[in-house]
């Protein structure tokens, strides 16, 4: 560089440069100094300001300087990074809030689904392939994939994997303790069967954390990268385990809510069956059992409650055999009073009394909507008597489209409601009565065989009342005892000839036949003396009296015979009996009931 003097003389120059860098090591400015050279300097050989304790000390500075920006550097370099930890941290937890505040007061059938989502923005953030939520299995042999995520173009997680597949790290995970790897390689020697099958599934780096409810390890989440290894920072798999945490409170809300449900689906069928079962009784007690007791001494009743003794205990079903009127239902009670289901009730259907249409109803319960005129739901018989017993009374009339139906329910205590495809299962001890010839019934293919031979796996005949006439003079003594407390009267004395012609008569209705003697006789009297109003006459048929006038109630009995067999025994419609007799057809049932008229006595 050449300059010029105050004089205009040209003058020469030194430039001596030094460049200043900032903390990046980026040129930020330059240092620099201009010295006159004299003729004599520049002859000298050595290089301008070579010597000059100046340029030594300028050339020091610069390397501090260059010495001091390295530092600050490496120092940015390091705030830098720990900036950019600080913000992930920051995101990472911000994530687990979010995570943590969408599981509050979720309903439970959301938190599968928020579980899912959960899985996969944990996934993405920590930049892994796959994440997956197992369970312990219920008998404890393997892990199931409940909820899972997976990157698109990997493979998903397994369904199901066996404890023997991983016995080191489920022995972990079954202590609750945290279970990574950066790489496969990392295993401990005494985990050999699962590096093989981990090297076999495919996976580089995984890191599961353990799920626990209550201290006991219910499962695990499994974040597993696919495609590279990649660290595992205490931060982070400290992190993870709060996931685990809000996971595991999640899943134990959900399985208490389940639990809650069912435990109240549970009470509502209990307090349904209770209601109809109250209702059942409520109607029993409207009603009038036709005994108070088994009154007797004779030898043939003794022998027929010595059977009752011996099946009681056990759930055997009963086939109870006998005549219109000899007390099947007040055996069948007895049965019931002494077996272990006492506590519960016995409950009755008739099968007789019953239309055709709705028998299946009130065995099987039906369904809202599940035939026209069904507007509520119902509880079947079968289902009120759970736990106790179902008395089927004159099984001979059920029809046989519906046998099969029971016959499943003898044999698998199953059944399906009108109107449902949902199997219900009830625990019920059966007893079933019959007055008809069930052999004649079998022969003609009116009664199953497969359902009898179900039913009649204990028999026990009834006798009738004319083979223990001895029992007579107890039933009448019981019969006016209760009819004359009914009706505030005070009767003591039964005449001989009153009680001759009693224990003579052949009683065709049976014990029935004899209480509603005996209930009119009370009636009929008026003193101290029990006075009979019917005419107890032995039939000529028997040989042992003359012809008679018939009574009232015989000729009506009479009468309702002849239109039942006239119309097949068709009760109701345009062609039934009712009908013919000019009378409703629940009229003519509680005269055929009066009267002890039943099917069984066609010739």
């Amino acid at each position: 560089m050449r300059l010029a003097s105050r004089e205009g003389k040209p003058l020469s120059a030194a430039v001596t440069l030094a460049g200043l860098h900032d903390a990046r090591g980026e040129l930020s400015g330059l240092l620099w100094r201009i010295r006159p050279v004299t003729d004599r300097k520049r002859t000298d050989g050595a290089p301008p300001g070579a010597n000059d304790p100046f340029d030594r000390r300028m050339e020091a500075c610069a390397a501090e300087l260059r010495t001091s920006n390295e530092q600050l550097r490496l120092k940015l370099t390091e705030l830098e990074r720990v900036e950019r930890a600080v913000e992930e941290r920051l995101r990472f937890e911000t994530l687990l809030s979010q995570l943590s505040t969408r599981f509050l007061n979720l309903p439970p059938s959301e938190v599968d689904r928020q579980i899912e989502h959960g899985l996969q923005h944990l996934a993405e953030f920590l930049e892994v392939d796959r994440s997956t939520l197992f369970e312990f299995s219920h008998d404890m042999t393997h892990l199931r994939a409940t909820h899972s995520w997976t990157v698109a173009g990997c493979e998903p997680a397994p369904a199901q994997i066996a404890f023997d597949q991983l016995p080191w790290a489920t022995s972990k995970m079954l202590r609750g303790d945290i279970f990574l790897f950066s790489q496969v390689s990392e295993l401990p020697d005494k985990a050999a069967r699962d590096k093989a099958y981990l090297r076999q599934q495919g996976p580089k780096s995984a890191v599961v954390i353990p799920l626990t409810v209550a201290g006991a390890s219910t499962g695990a989440v499994s974040f597993t990268s696919l495609g590279t290894e990649r660290p595992w920072s205490d931060g982070v798999v400290q992190r993870l385990r709060l996931v685990g945490e809000i996971f595991s409170n999640a899943l134990s809300r959900k399985q208490a809510d389940a639990s809650l449900h069912k435990a109240f689906a549970e009470i509502k069928a209990l307090q349904q069956r209770l209601q109809a079962e109250n209702l059942y009784l409520r109607e029993e007690i409207k009603g009038e059992h036709n005994f108070d007791g088994i009154i007797g001494q004779s030898d043939v009743l003794k022998s027929v409650l010595f059977r009752v003794e011996q099946v009681a205990p056990s759930d055997t079903t009963v086939l109870i055999l006998g005549e219109t009127g000899v007390g099947k239902e007040l055996l069948a009670r007895a049965i019931h009073q002494v077996s272990p289901r006492s506590d519960r009730p016995m409950v009755k259907v008739s099968c007789a009394t019953l239309p055709a249409n709705l028998i299946e109803s009130e065995l099987f319960g039906h369904e809202k909507g599940a035939y026209s005129g069904a507007e509520a739901k119902r509880v079947g018989r079968f289902e009120v008597a759970h736990g106790g017993t179902l008395f089927l009374d004159e099984i001979g009339e059920l029809p046989l489209e519906l046998q099969t139906k029971l016959l499943r329910v003898l044999q698998d205590g199953e059944f399906e409601r009108l109107g449902s495809s949902q199997t219900s299962r009830v625990d019920v001890r059966v007893i079933a009565a019959t007055n008809r010839d069930m052999e004649k019934d079998l022969r003609s293919g009116r009664f199953r065989k497969d359902l009898y031979y179900r039913l009649h796996v204990f028999p026990i005949t009834v006798p009738p009342l004319r083979d223990r006439r001895e029992d007579i003079p107890l039933l009448v003594r019981a019969f006016v005892e209760r009819f004359a407390r009914k009706s505030g009267k005070t009767i003591d004395t039964v005449p001989p000839e009153a009680q001759e012609a009693l224990e003579r008569y052949p009683w065709p209705g049976n014990v029935r036949e004899l209480q509603n003697v005996i209930e009119r006789a009370v009636i009929n009297t008026r003193g101290s003396s029990l006075r009979l109003m019917d005419t107890l006459a032995v039939p000529e048929a028997l040989g042992m009296g003359s012809p008679r006038p018939r009574t009232l109630a015989e000729s009506e009995a009479e009468c309702i015979v002849r239109a039942l067999e006239a119309t097949h025994w068709k009760i109701e419609g345009e062609d039934g009996a009712a009908k013919a007799l000019g009378v409703p057809a629940s009229t003519l049932r509680h005269r055929m009931k009066k009267h002890g008229i039943h099917r069984s006595q066609e010739p």
